[in-house]
């Protein structure tokens, strides 16, 4: 019998729908449309993006499988490279998970802020009701996994509902007047700055493809946080890979079919240049009305974003706990409700702090790409490891289909990624390099505090 505790194939799909459907389909239609500069180079690169992702899932689902541990984004990093790669590239996803949590949270704030203040909602407003979300799902989350994963079903499907309205808007009329909803300095604008639309790359089609591939892969990343949760799913050698695989199967449906809806309703020069796209559909097919259901369902779907990821990176402090590379106290778990306690804390009070800088989130997003491009790929590259050294082989465990084929191409679609970064915003790709070696020399820095402090006679902790 399996353990209640653990999580089931519907709400493993839900993690990953959530992970991946976050506020980035509602503004990266734009970036990509004004990048890539037609409407074949557009769907095209949705397209590409969507049969990458798949890629990366069948990939991650493998490695998963093989090596079903809790915070397995950062187990997979420290067994397969040296651990100071995985601690520099997992600090950085956590902080930049954070400050992404947060500007999120703002943007949900202001859309429900409007009921309030129709013409511009107060920062402070904002700020409290992001300070409320975060408290509110740090208690459903103390309240143990399948408690936060039932509340995250649920809000997941009130984002697939909303993206399954938007779809709805393709049987009005046309065409549609595209005007702005968010206003300059609010909280959508800021948190999106560095996705903002520029004009086509006038080198070709291919470079034009490349850079709009940025954002389209901004807007599929996520899903590889799905086996920070390998430890705590039932039969995971079935689950992990039915769910991703499922969830990314959903998650490439909605995102082709709302993209042409897209292009269909608003058209693909307005598109280019649209501020708030899903309230400019939803106004197309209910009217005032629906942009006040808009609000509310906007709300809500930011919240499956909070809390998806408050559940997923505590996880990934605890396996770093567990190395010794965070302190122990990360690692502890509450005895009623098996809950990551202090790692939850930690970072629940992270993204609060992380509030007063984000008027720089667009920034941290640009960087949060650039070293996604570089974790992803290495990451993936780890499942040529686990079949070297036949870890899990002695088990009843998923093997990817044209294998080594599927997890080249997803590492060589991520190296071009990183690569169109370089060339198109090469500050931002120099600025994540910086931080990430801060994070690797400090490392050896607290590996050689750890070695000081030990008494003599015993080794330091390779």
């Amino acid at each position: 019998m399996s353990n209640p505790k653990k999580l089931n194939l519907f709400d493993l799909t839900m993690i990953v729908v959530s992970l991946v459907i976050g506020m980035g389909i509602f503004r990266t239609p734009v970036v990509a449309a004004a990048k890539t500069g037609t409407p074949a180079l557009f769907f095209l690169a949705w397209l590409i993006g969507g049969l990458v992702a798949l890629c990366g899932a069948l990939t991650y689902a493998e490695i998963g499988s093989r090596y079903p541990v809790t915070g397995g984004y950062y187990k997979i990093f420290s067994y397969g490279y040296h651990p100071s790669l995985a601690f520099a590239i997992n600090c950085i996803i956590l902080v930049s998970n954070a400050m992404s949590t947060a500007g999120v949270a703002v943007i949900g704030a202001e859309y429900i802020g409007r009921f309030f203040y129709p013409d511009l909602v107060p920062q402070l407003f904002k700020e409290e009701v992001t300070v409320g979300v975060v408290i509110l799902f740090y208690v459903i989350n103390m309240l143990g996994l399948k408690m936060s994963s039932r509340v995250q079903n649920v809000l997941a499907m009130i984002k697939i509902t909303l993206v399954l309205l938007l779809l709805l808007s393709v049987f009005g009329h046309f065409p549609v007047t595209v005007q702005s909803v968010a206003p300059p300095g609010s909280a959508l604008s800021h948190a999106t700055g560095s996705l903002l639309p520029q004009p086509p790359h006038p080198f070709g089609w291919l470079k034009a493809l490349g850079i709009g591939l940025i954002a389209v892969s901004f807007t599929y990343g996520g899903y590889q946080q799905s086996i920070n949760f390998g430890g705590e799913v039932s039969r995971p050698v079935r689950t992990i890979p039915r769910g991703i695989g499922l969830g990314i199967a959903i998650i490439l449906l909605l995102y082709l079919s709302l993209n042409f809806v897209y292009v269909r309703v608003i058209g693909f020069e307005n598109l280019k240049t649209a501020d708030s796209i899903a309230a400019v559909l939803i106004h197309h097919l209910f009217g005032p009305v629906g942009e006040s259901i808009l609000r509310v369902l906007m709300f809500l779907s930011v919240l499956a974003y909070v809390n998806v990821l408050m559940m997923s990176n505590p996880r990934v402090m605890f396996a770093m706990s567990e190395e010794g590379i965070l302190p122990a106290i990360f690692k502890m778990k509450t005895r009623r409700h098996d809950v990551i306690v202090y790692s939850l804390t930690a970072f629940s009070l992270v993204i609060v702090l992380t509030l007063v800088f984000s008027s720089t989130i667009e920034k941290i997003i640009n960087y949060a790409i650039f070293l996604d491009s570089i974790g992803m790929s290495t990451s993936a590259a780890t499942i040529f490891i686990l079949r070297r050294r036949r870890v899990g082989e002695e088990g009843d465990i998923y093997r990817i289909r044209l294998y080594p084929l599927l997890p080249l191409i997803f590492i060589l679609a991520y190296v071009g990624v990183a690569t169109s970064i370089v060339l198109d915003d090469p500050g931002s790709a120099g600025y994540g390099i910086l931080i990430f070696g801060a994070f690797f020399v400090l490392y050896f820095a607290v590996r050689l505090i750890q070695a000081w402090r030990k008494p003599s006679g015993q080794a330091p902790l390779t």
